[in-house]
């Protein structure tokens, strides 16, 4: 029973760090299709925008690996 909890536990600390992270990256990917179509010298600070929101789900893994482990 105690390995079934921690196994949703896990489960949870890496698909609610998923959910964020989609979450902020359709907020600036959006805004960042925006400000490319005026400025499109802003690409590259835009790829770094968007890939900062999947630290979080690096985060999340090492939660999750942290309790299975553990």
């Amino acid at each position: 029973m105690e390995n079934a909890i921690i196994a949703v536990a896990a489960a949870f600390s890496i698909g609610i760090t998923a959910i964020a992270t989609s979450i902020a990256q359709r907020a600036i990917g959006s805004a960042g299709v925006g400000a490319l179509a005026e400025k499109p010298e802003l690409v590259g600070s835009i790829i770094i925008l968007v890939a900062i929101p999947e630290t979080l789900v690096i985060l999340g893994f090492a939660v999750a690996a942290i309790m299975l482990m553990g």
